[in-house]
């Protein structure tokens, strides 16, 4: 059973006119209504916006294609436990490329065997990142030589701006879509 959802969606009737614009300027750019972190995220209608922004070229416009962008996504998923997270671009790994046994073996936490020379690239760097807050000197240099600094720039903000919206969910248990089962166990402690 998941704990009580902290900060579920806000009445349509008390929203403020701050929080209408966030929602139609979400709707515009994304042709959606604002779901999982933007709910959330709503409290603070300029950190929505402007975190909705960001995602808009990381997820779509960044200069990895989708394929390594979701794999970055995954990662980061995995490191902080966030299930609604998961459950939203796993499906989108698999149609982007990501082999099946690469992607449960970052369920599991485990480093996944058979990876592209460019996923273990990116899995080192955002390891490497994730786990030292901090990355070697040869794993840059890889990244750099494969990625240049617009890839490497962008990497790190993938895993940054879902490290956020993953912190964000966590904060306020989020829950899953209905029906959605959680993918992803706690790692031990």
């Amino acid at each position: 059973m998941q704990a009580q959802d902290r900060m579920p969606p806000i009445p349509a009737e008390q929203l403020t006119d701050a929080q209408k614009k966030a929602i139609d300027e979400f709707k515009a750019a994304r042709s959606a209504d604002i779901s999982g972190p933007f709910v959330p995220l709503l409290r603070s209608p300029e950190v929505m916006t402007r975190a909705r922004a960001m995602g808009d070229y990381l997820r779509f416009r960044s200069t990895l294609p989708p394929r390594l962008s979701e794999f970055v996504i995954l990662m980061t998923s995995r490191r902080w436990t966030q299930n609604y997270e998961w459950n939203a671009h796993e499906p989108l790994a698999r149609r982007a490329g990501i082999k099946p046994d690469i992607i449960a073996a970052i369920a599991e936490g485990r480093r996944p065997a058979g990876m592209t020379a460019e996923e273990e690239i990116l899995y080192a760097l955002c390891d490497e990142l994730q786990r030292n807050q901090s990355v070697s000197d040869a794993t840059y240099a890889r990244a750099m030589e494969k990625f240049g600094e617009a890839g490497v720039i962008d990497a790190v903000g993938i895993t940054g701006y879902y490290t956020l919206l993953a912190m964000v969910m966590n904060t306020a248990r989020t829950p899953l879509p209905d029906g959605a089962k959680p993918a992803l166990a706690p790692f031990p402690r």
